[in-house]
């Protein structure tokens, strides 16, 4: 569910109305803020904290002080005069005062941002002091390579509509607190907002946007299944996978990774007889790589799921196309046989509902024809009406799709998944996934945020630049990125 200010403001209004102290809130927020960053920077390193005069610096104060017990090394930059602070933020400051300096000397020189310098009310260009120390963030950001955390929205940035104003702060992570605005949604506000953290708080919300929602481990962990004692391979998924040509040997092996590492119980490559001593050279042993000398007979090759597309090249066999559409059993639809479908794209509306199609923006203009959408969510939505199939729309807010069923975003992974494969492995995950009983919807949303999570894991475990990190790599990392979704209060 996703909410606008008021809604959010009135939810409050109705809490603290009780008589319950806005402190223990403000206090709660604060720690669970500082516990997200630590999660990402299990180190301490060196934060400069930005506050401005109301509530949303209040919170950032807490976080600072939280962080300074941990053994960072902080300071504090105020939008205007600190001595004028109101009674609340005021008291957070003198706890951040009273609290011992670190004497470890342990903090690194990496640098983190901390944006508390207004909250969700703010609206339009920011001025003043705001402008001067919301520049200097994104100034550290830019030369520094510092890493920016936004407190519940970015300094600048309207939280209903997502439109930035004049000198909005460039966050790296958003923490949302409570429940997730509805401009944090919007296409404008990707590039601002970042990787999206949940920050619950015990705050009832009455009303709110339940057809779009946010992917976060608190909604996506339910989903999960828990194996059953005596479940054998048979049982865990037969993932059957078409892809693979000439020169894009590569993408049937990364989508056969995707799926072995995600919990497949068998996974079985099919490529051209051309194709095999290559790609079985290149596949984990467990892999069982099935050479064709033709496409004929596919219908007969047995499996749970399909997963059809990635590296088949320019010239897609009329037989896989024939069993995209035929085939009763699900499938997981991408790359070649994307652009195969788009090649006839009229008849997009015969596909049967159980197909999951999974384009990035490239493949998503070539099935519409270039139709003009005035945003991701509107396009996506017009498309899952018009073909009756789930839909997993790539970007850097990739976005799920189903009839009937909320539109869902993804918050998890970084920048450097812009590289070659990422898409393979994404493929194998979900269909890993749907083999093991989840529908096709769940399957795409657990395996969005499971790779973005797992790209992630590959950075913080392996101390890389997120620019270094190979789909190879992410991976890798699944099984850990579905044990931190396994585990309580995971980012």
């Amino acid at each position: 569910m996703l909410v606008t200010c008021e809604e959010m403001s009135e939810a409050e209004r109705r809490l603290f109305s009780t008589g319950i102290s806005p402190e223990l809130y403000m206090d709660e927020a604060g720690r669970r803020c500082a516990g997200a960053i630590s999660d990402f920077f299990p180190d301490p390193a060196t934060a400069h904290v930005y506050c401005g005069k109301g509530n949303n610096g209040g919170d950032a104060l807490v976080v600072a002080r939280h962080l300074k017990a941990r053994g960072w090394l902080v300071s504090l930059h105020f939008a205007g005069d600190p001595a004028s602070l109101p009674d609340l933020p005021a008291k957070k400051r003198a706890q951040f005062e009273a609290t011992p300096e670190p004497t470890s000397g342990e903090a690194s020189e990496r640098i983190v941002l901390v944006d508390g310098l207004l909250g969700i009310g703010a609206r339009g260009d920011l001025h003043g002091s705001f402008l001067v120390l919301a520049e200097e963030m994104n100034r550290l950001r830019r030369e520094a390579f510092a890493t920016c955390f936004a407190i519940d929205i970015p300094s600048g940035l309207n939280a209903d509509t997502g439109v930035p104003g004049e000198g909005t702060v460039v966050a790296d992570y958003t923490l949302s607190i409570t429940a997730a605005k509805t401009g944090l949604a919007s296409d404008t506000a990707v590039n601002h907002v970042g990787r999206l953290v949940e920050i619950p708080l015990e705050i009832p919300v009455a009303e709110g946007d339940t057809s779009r929602n946010f992917l976060f481990p608190s909604n996506l962990r339910p989903r999960l299944r828990r194996r059953l004692f005596d479940t054998h391979k048979g049982t865990a998924g037969r993932v059957t996978i078409l892809a693979g040509s000439r020169g894009l040997a590569g993408a049937a092996t990364l989508t056969a990774l995707g799926a072995s590492l995600s919990g497949a119980g068998l996974v079985t490559v099919c490529v051209p007889d051309s194709l095999y001593s290559i790609v079985a050279s290149q596949c984990p042993p467990e892999i069982m790589v099935k050479p064709l000398a033709d496409y004929r007979g596919l219908a007969d090759i047995p499996g749970d799921v399909w997963a059809i597309g990635p590296g088949l090249g320019a010239e897609v066999p009329r037989e896989i196309i024939n069993l995209i559409f035929r085939d009763a059993r699900p499938a997981v639809v991408d790359a070649d046989a994307l652009n195969a479908l788009a090649a006839d794209r009229e008849r997009l509306v015969e596909l049967p509902p159980n197909r999951l199609l999974t384009p990035h923006p490239g493949e998503m203009k070539r099935l519409t024809g270039g139709t003009h959408f005035p945003d991701r969510t509107s396009l996506a939505r017009a498309m899952v009406a018009a073909w009756g199939v789930t839909l997993l729309f790539k970007g850097a807010r990739t976005l799920v799709a189903s009839p009937g069923a909320p539109l869902e975003f993804n918050t998890t992974g970084h920048p450097g998944m812009a590289s070659g494969g990422m898409g393979d492995v994404l493929t194998g995950v979900t269909a890993s996934l749907i083999g093991q009983g989840l529908s096709l919807h769940d399957a795409a949303c657990l395996g969005s945020w499971l790779l973005g999570r797992a790209a992630e894991i590959a950075v913080q475990s392996g101390r890389l630049a997120p620019e270094a990190v190979s789909a190879p790599m992410a991976a890798e990392h699944l099984g850990a990125a579905l044990l931190a979704l396994q585990t309580p209060d995971s980012p």
